[in-house]
């Protein structure tokens, strides 16, 4: 096992991932080269930039990281607003992901934290 996979907020990004695989396999199919691809995009970046920062020797690199998956993490808010606002993201579908994207704010944040604490 890799160290990221003992990451709780890793293993959060890959369900928050696949949730968002789940609701815009219901969109349009003329957003799938759009909204779709950008929101899975996204998405998957949020676990991918956990993992690749982990393995940094630096904890201000992985640091770094951590910040880049935030990022990421609020693209798929906006790009949510903007598929509810098109009537592609159901309200309850989109507080869901909200939601989950609140928490896992909130987990990268500390993460973050803690990696440049005494750096």
């Amino acid at each position: 096992m890799f160290g990221f996979e003992k990451l709780e907020i890793w293993q959060r990004a890959i369900v928050f991932a696949d949730d968002v695989y789940s609701v815009t396999r219901h969109f349009p199919a003329d957003e799938r080269f759009g909204l779709t691809n950008q929101m899975r995009r996204a998405a998957v970046s949020v676990s991918s930039n956990l993992a690749e920062g982990s393995g940094r020797i630096s904890k201000k690199d992985f640091a770094r990281f951590v910040e880049i998956a935030a990022g990421s993490l609020y693209e798929v808010i906006s790009q949510s607003h903007i598929g509810k606002n098109q009537g592609f993201l159901p309200s309850d579908d989109f507080e869901r992901l909200y939601a989950a994207a609140e928490e896992q704010s909130r987990m990268l944040s500390g993460l973050r934290r803690s990696l440049l604490e005494g750096v």
